[in-house]
């Protein structure tokens, strides 16, 4: 022990304390003070130094080490305290008891907030290295390097060369500076302080080489420090494993696993846990797998990190279902499952839309095992919930997750939860929400507002979102660009353009920095609207502010010139983009494809397809949409032409092909508009062969699929095919709207079947479906025209029953059908009695 030492070394003791005296002597000798370039004290002299530590000193032998340094008279020194002094004291403290001058450290730093100097720290160092006080030694030496800073070895080194250098245990303490300073990714620092060990002839521990070889695991330099390594250990070959997978070098992994002179334990889990971590992060989860069998070939036992890795893997590669079966198998390895298992799984659930109703069981089966699910947990199981639409579900959730005292942990799952309702349209739900928060003692943040703002704003709940957006204000929380954008685009949706424009004008005279995205919601705003001069004068704003607009930007330019079938236009806006240094992008062409579309102007369509291709810009599903509906839109022209519709059709057929050829999946869109021109030109059994193939291909039909066919074998008069897909349909349990079932309705008066048409709009009534006296005058107009007079007073009686007043159309059809009603219209005001 250094106390003892010096106790029996007193020369000893004079001789390495002897820089203290020629520190006092002159000041071009060795002086941490002007090392750390400390300003001196107001004292000029050494005396006065000498005079300064004395009385310190003597105060603490007088009063007691304790209560000197406790008291007043010392708190009114501390301010005059320099370094030079501190490092006196604690030398001639070293003298009387190392543990005293290290106590001495302790007090001024923690007490006092004091800043010790290289000298000081190293000093105390010495001290711990020599009680074997290795983990205060790492603190003390960490706190000084986090001091310092990077560069600062050169400063250290010098310092503990020059005044510890014959000091024992100095070697322990090089090699604990060089460990902590690779622990502390001072990668620059390490080296510099391995050079001068290899200078001093210091020897350098396998554990600090270690830490140095982890520093560089990542790069060539690595093999480097490997090859200086004489005494390597289980630590050492992990680590170059691992280098080797962090550099996706795993082969090389592979082979210096089995080449490597491994002490008896052979091959560490730790290393094959790395090489199973980047076969899994490079999609290779069945090679991953093998190397656990590996492991247990060894002999050895998979850790619960082992598991983890592959668990998730085989998440990321969609497997899930074997992923549960290696969670359950986990018990045969002797490992169980852990948090970080659980969160894992949660979050391939989640990622591949499988969170259902047994999202509890999840929960429960943690608490089986003896785990708590935490925040991290809960939100992952939230967000899962929210995506799949099961709000109901995600609300449950949250309420466990308060249940088990989690209400004050994290603003987050509420966030999470917060946009699922309003993605929902749920905002008086989200609104309840948002205020039980506070209930619960957490404060809504930005996010949180700027969530229900968006939400309100897209609901068209202006009024709500913008007395919000002065709440968020008053709370003194700053508004950022998303929630001015949800304020902007909730005005500009509102048609409130005007407003929209002096919000943008009223940012921009406070000097807020704007981005483009702002601008674009107002241009986008007026483009929308046809107000294409105004969207133009806001680009020149734009411009003269120097924001570099966006493609966004000019995609709402091309949509404005459409608007007004200014294609021209918006065809050299397409060529202006090029311009900024910017490439139009899938948006620009579909929008003006789309308005050729519209004109039937097929060559056009053609051409920016080419020229997508050839600027190599991918299309997407609704370009192609627009292209067929582009191929379709004659269909008028082509009605007594035979040759033309089947032209047209061979054509819509190889672009379905080109889709698939591009890996592009046909969605809704694209079959309903084939589907409509196959019917529009009589081709109906081709059409409900496209719908089989739909259907075939997993892909739902939307309502607006049923609508079309239905209304087209009515067209055809072919009312009896109706009627079967109809209740088809229905026996399937197919939802479908109201067009469905009005649009039979109508089919069954002309034709003269009014019973059919009751049963109908009795079905559509008992399925909840807003019925107006528009639809009970439809019916009623057809029927009378036929002459059913009886079918119609069974009508006008069932909209009389329901509340609904007939109005005067109404009941100039019912009388001419039928006398006996000209004495109600008359005594109901709807006629004068003349």
């Amino acid at each position: 022990m250094i106390c003892r030492w010096i106790a029996s070394n007193s020369s000893k003791v004079s001789r390495i304390l002897s820089p203290f005296s020629s520190l006092l002597s002159t000041k071009s000798s060795f002086s941490i003070a002007k090392l750390d370039d400390e300003p001196l004290p107001t004292t000029n002299s050494t005396s006065d130094y000498r005079d300064f530590h004395q009385e310190i000193l003597f105060g603490m032998k007088k009063n007691g080490f304790r209560e000197f340094l406790h008291g007043h008279h010392f708190r009114g020194l501390v301010s005059e305290l320099r370094h030079v002094h501190v490092e006196e004291i604690m030398a001639e403290l070293m003298a009387e008891s190392s543990d005293l001058s290290v106590w001495f450290f302790k007090e001024l730093r923690d007490i006092y907030g004091f800043r010790h100097s290289s000298f000081s720290t190293l000093l105390v160092s010495h001290v711990f290295a020599g009680q074997r006080r290795f983990k205060e030694l790492q603190v003390v030496l960490e706190q000084l390097l986090q001091e310092q800073g990077c560069g600062s070895a050169s400063l250290i080194c010098k310092v503990l060369s020059s005044s510890f250098r014959k000091w024992d245990y100095t070697g322990v303490v090089w090699d604990m500076l060089l460990f902590t300073a690779s622990r502390s990714k001072m990668v620059d620092d390490s080296l510099y302080i391995l050079e001068k060990m290899k200078d001093l002839n210091l020897k350098v521990s396998t554990q600090s080489y270690n830490s140095v070889l982890y520093s560089f695991r990542e790069t060539d330099k690595m093999w480097d420090v490997y090859k200086e390594i004489n005494d390597k250990n289980e630590y050492t070959y992990s680590t170059v494993v691992d280098g080797l997978c962090k550099q996706q070098k795993l082969e090389d992994a592979v082979s210096f696993l089995r080449t490597s002179e491994w002490k008896d334990t052979g091959p560490s889990v730790v290393s094959f846990n790395s090489i199973m971590s980047g076969y899994c992060k490079l999609g290779f989860v069945d090679i991953a797998k093998s190397f656990l069998c590996t492991v247990l070939k060894c002999g050895l036992v998979p850790s619960v990190y082992s598991h983890n890795i592959l668990i998730n893997g085989l998440c990321l590669a969609g497997s899930v279902a074997e992923a549960l079966e290696l969670v359950s198998d986990m018990n045969k390895h002797g490992v169980e499952p852990d948090s970080v298992t659980y969160h894992i799984l949660a979050k391939g659930f989640h990622l591949l839309g499988m969170i259902s109703g047994g999202v509890f069981e999840v929960i429960q089966d943690m608490l089986d095992k003896g785990l708590s699910p935490d925040v991290i947990t809960y939100t992952i199981l939230l967000c899962g919930q929210c995506k799949l639409g099961n709000i109901d579900m995600g609300l449950k959730l949250l309420k466990n997750m308060l249940s088990r005292g989690f209400e004050f942990c994290s603003i987050i799952p509420y966030s999470v939860m917060l946009n699922g309702l309003c993605k929902a349209g749920r905002i008086s739900e989200a609104l309840s929400l948002f205020y039980d928060m506070e209930a619960y003692g957490l404060r809504p943040d930005l996010v949180a507002y700027s969530i229900v703002i968006h939400g309100l704003c897209r609901l068209g709940e202006f009024d709500m979102a913008v007395w919000l957006f002065d709440e968020m204000c008053t709370a003194e929380i700053l508004p950022n660009s998303r929630t001015h954008g949800a304020i902007l685009l909730g005005l500009c949706q509102k048609g409130m353009l005007l407003e929209a424009k002096a919000l943008l004008d009223s940012l921009i005279s406070n000097s807020n920095t704007l981005d483009i995205i702002l601008y674009n919601i107002v241009i986008d705003g007026y483009a929308k609207s046809g107000c294409i001069k105004e969207a133009l004068e806001l680009f020149e704003v734009v411009i003269e502010n120097g924001i570099t607009p966006s493609v966004a930007t000019f995609n709402s330019l091309i949509y404005g010139y459409c608007k007004i079938r200014n294609i021209a236009e918006a065809r050299r806006i397409l060529d202006v983009i090029k311009l900024y240094g910017l490439v139009p992008s899938a948006v620009s062409y579909t929008t003006l494809m789309d308005a050729y579309a519209n004109c039937g102007d097929t060559e056009s369509i053609d051409e920016l397809r080419s020229e997508m291709k050839t600027k190599e810009i991918l299309a997407t599903n609704v370009t192609y949409a627009v292209i067929i509906k582009g191929l379709c839109s004659g269909w008028k022209l082509e009605k007594c032409n035979q040759v033309l519709s089947e032209r047209t059709l061979a054509k819509c057929k190889q672009v379905l092909r080109d889709m698939d050829s591009e890996g592009i999946t046909r969605d809704q869109i694209t079959y309903n508009i084939i589907i409509q021109y196959l019917c529009r030109v009589k081709h109906l059994s081709e059409a409900f062969e496209l719908l089989d193939k739909m259907e075939s291909a997993n892909l739902v039909p939307t309502p607006a699929t049923y609508n079309i066919l239905i209304d087209s074998l009515c067209v055809y008069g072919c009312i009896k095919k109706a009627d079967r897909f109809f209740y088809s349909l229905q026996k399937q349990g197919v939802s479908l709207s109201k067009f469905a079932y009005t649009t039979l309705i109508k089919a069954h008066c002309v034709k003269g079947d009014p019973e059919m048409a009751v049963r109908l709009f009795h079905q559509l009534l008992d399925r909840g479906f807003d019925v107006s006296i528009r639809d009970y005058s439809a019916v009623i107009n057809r029927l009378c025209r036929r002459h059913l007079a009886n079918e119609s007073k069974l009508f006008f009686r069932l909209m009389l029953s329901r509340g609904i007043s007939p109005d005067l159309d109404i009941c100039k059809m019912m009388i001419k059908s039928s006398d006996e009603l000209l004495s109600w219209t008359i005594k109901s005001g709807l006629l004068p009695d003349q």
